[in-house]
């Protein structure tokens, strides 16, 4: 505070030419130091008002530390790495799936050089970017063609918006799902110019029920895969092979929204079951829409794969440029389907299906290590425990179906003081150099140690320390 001596501020010019501000230009450039600079001064002067500016403070050395934290703040990125231990692996506010090494390096490469995204190496014409990839995904799936979109929501409006313009689609009443983010498919088929014709109920719905909605304003029979929720009970559903006669018989095509999309039996890695992309292609659909970046593991994108003549009606549709994806998606994906050339070895090459076949035993023997050093950190207001819990494999890819895991469980004190402990504490971990994210249910904080991997634990370690700060 002062004391009846008036505090001047040096001038911006004396700042500027300050040995450790021509740092900060150095670093920053001068437009954006010499910005923070008079923003700095201007709050110094609102404060100097108040009397609350000393001498000290008003200082070339302290204007310059004042602007050297600013201008680091101002330079971090908003999108941060953090460490998921939230139990979810495909976790869609986290990002979903993380890409395997190959697939980085693939996109550092991109990011660096100019590539052959729409230039034919062989011809030296202009060539289609879907080409990249479609051959490898015609192999893995079984289908004739394929396009690639930004996401499978883009997939679904684009293949809706040309083969169902001004008429009907048919969809069981049991399907019309709403996922994250309010996607909801009867609104999406509004936007794509399409009919919704529902059969059915919502718990059960009959073959009979789609020869009854088809007439000759149908464009479509389709089934949306319920990856999100289920219906237990008194239920019923038509099965693909079931239907594809029907729309045969009507001369309609058939589509799947298959959502998560796999393109290998996730049974044989000991996880449940879910209707792999071929076998939707091998029971009869015309047309398959899936997610990359779900339980295949890839970058986010929406593929579409069937039959030929209708992939390429969906690729003249001019809604297709204003959906396409870059060349760092196709960069990322390409190398991530070649990892599916080797099924045997896919369990440890790509990162999402190493993360859901991860063993307990391995987790258990992670959080015995850990957990001396959390409790140390915490201290006493707080007690650690490891503890066998449940991961999810994500939502919108199989959310019903849970992984035995492992993890420590944080649960305050008896006795303890703190208001709302388990809340302070989930800040003050989300407040890290690198966040940690858990959950809290049941009166405890969970941090399911199934998404992190050896590779993360010293640095994950290493900032322990700063919650006993």
């Amino acid at each position: 505070m002062t004391t009846g001596q008036t505090v001047r501020l040096p001038s911006v010019d004396r700042i500027l030419g300050d040995a450790a501000c021509l740092d900060l230009i150095a670093h920053y450039g001068r437009a954006q130091t010499l910005a923070c600079a008079r923003a700095v001064l201007a709050e110094l002067r609102t404060a100097m008002l108040a009397g609350a500016v000393c001498e000290e403070g008003a200082s070339i050395a302290a204007i310059v530390a004042q602007m050297d934290e600013r201008l680091q703040a101002q330079a971090c990125t908003q999108l941060r790495a953090v460490f998921n231990l939230t139990g979810t692996v495909l976790h869609t506010n986290l990002g979903r799936a993380l890409l395997p090494d190959a697939a980085v390096q693939a996109v550092v490469e991109a990011l660096q050089w100019p590539m052959n995204l729409e230039f034919d190496l062989e011809t030296g014409k202009r060539g289609d970017r879907d080409d990249l990839v479609e051959e490898l995904l015609r192999e893995l799936t079984g289908a004739e063609a394929a396009t690639i979109v930004n996401n499978n929501a883009a997939a679904v409006l684009l293949m809706l918006n040309t083969l169902a313009q001004n008429k009907e689609v048919v969809v069981s009443r049991g399907e019309l799902v709403e996922i994250g983010g309010a996607f909801r498919i009867p609104d999406v088929m509004t936007r794509a110019g399409a009919v919704l014709r529902e059969v059915g109920s919502t718990n059960r719905t009959h073959l009979a029920d789609y020869a009854n909605g088809v007439n000759e304003n149908t464009a479509l029979l389709m089934k949306v895969h319920c990856s999100n929720y289920a219906i237990t009970g008194f239920t019923k559903s038509v099965e693909l092979d079931e239907l594809v006669p029907l729309a045969v018989k009507h001369g309609v095509p058939t589509a799947v929204d298959l959502g998560s999309g796999t393109l290998v039996d996730l049974a044989q890695y000991g996880l449940p079951h879910e209707t792999t992309v071929r076998e939707t292609i091998e029971a009869g659909a015309d047309l398959v829409t899936f997610s990359g970046d779900k339980l295949l593991g890839g970058p986010q994108c929406g593929v579409i794969v069937g039959r030929a003549d209708l992939i390429a009606k969906i690729k003249r549709n001019p809604l297709k440029r204003a959906l396409r994806v870059g060349k760092l998606t196709l960069a990322a994906l390409a190398p991530v389907l070649q990892l599916y050339r080797a099924p045997d070895l896919l369990a440890e090459r790509l990162t999402t299906l190493r993360l859901l076949t991860r063993p307990a035993a391995a987790m258990r023997a992670q959080a015995e290590t850990l957990l001396p050093l959390l409790q140390g950190a915490l201290g006493l207001q707080y007690v650690v425990t490891a503890e066998a819990m449940k991961s999810q494999i994500g939502s919108g890819a199989l959310p019903v179906d849970q992984l035995p895991s492992f993890g420590l469980a944080i649960r305050s004190a008896p006795g303890s003081r703190l208001s709302n402990p388990l809340g302070v504490l989930e800040q003050r971990l989300r407040a890290l150099p690198c966040p940690v994210i858990g959950r809290i249910g049941q009166d405890t904080l969970w941090l399911d140690l199934r998404c992190l991997e050896a590779a993360h634990q010293t640095a994950f370690i290493a900032q322990l320390g700063e919650l006993s700060a």
